[in-house]
């Protein structure tokens, strides 16, 4: 058995850690891709995990057509799939799963706009996943998937603050941990919460931090032209987004 990627222990010691907190209401489940797709996480750290200097684009957490599907950031189905080459990996469920957000992995059927437009983007740009890798790392900075009785998303920002405070301090650990393995060119928020994260949890270490639109449908100005944005975005952080030659 060959061994596990840095980036993907360090993700496991963060599980491991949160599998320790409790929330109450308004979340009524809880589910973390760390814990029954942590096969596809590890795979997506040992292919895509290794290599210095690059920017480290950050978003807040999974969402449920997402990363709590596939175990990847952003981890819309097709793309983990099809262009990133995640597949044949095992993907359990979560202990109690929502009726409304079940739980079918590379089955899934529902595309996430998100991830659809982050690796979209990936794609477009850069032709090839070594393209873009050698250039940039897509991490969360918080893995847990919050939902309502609803079936509804709950962002971690809007959890009660009691609990909010143990989770965001193991997720600052966590971020700062990956940030000193992976030793970034800069850290770049998708959206404003995960750059203030960023800032909070990566303090005293000498690393830019920027914030890009996130690509939320929920966004006019993302849904304007999400991919124009966040490229012209990067390059006025001085990030120069290779366009794919071809």
């Amino acid at each position: 058995m060959s061994p596990v990627h840095p980036i993907a222990a360090a993700a496991a010691e963060l599980s491991k850690h949160l599998k320790t907190l409790r929330f109450g209401p308004p979340t009524a489940c809880v589910y973390d891709p760390l814990q029954y797709a942590f096969a596809s996480f590890a795979r997506y750290a040992e292919l895509y995990g290794s290599g210095e200097g690059r920017v480290l684009l950050v978003g807040m957490n999974p969402g449920p057509w997402g990363m709590a599907q596939t175990g990847v950031p952003f981890g819309e189905v097709a793309a983990v799939r099809d262009w990133l080459g995640i597949r044949d990996v095992p993907i359990g469920k979560p202990a109690i799963e929502h009726p409304k957000r079940p739980i079918q992995g590379l089955a899934c059927p529902r595309s996430e706009v998100s991830g659809a437009r982050v690796w979209g983007w990936a794609q477009q740009r850069f032709g090839t996943p070594e393209a873009f890798f050698a250039q940039f790392f897509v991490a969360n900075y918080c893995p847990l998937c919050f939902m309502v009785d609803s079936g509804a998303n709950l962002t971690p920002d809007k959890l009660p603050r009691a609990e909010r405070e143990p989770l965001f301090a193991a997720c600052d650990h966590a971020l700062r941990q990956s940030v000193e393995l992976l030793r970034p060119s800069r850290v770049v928020g998708v959206g404003r919460f995960a750059e203030e994260r960023a800032r909070v949890a990566l303090q005293g270490l000498d690393v830019p931090i920027g914030q890009v639109l996130h690509p939320s449908p929920a966004s006019p100005l993302a849904n304007r032209g999400w991919a124009d944005e966040v490229t012209a975005q990067l390059r006025a952080m001085g990030v120069w987004a290779t366009r794919a030659s071809g």
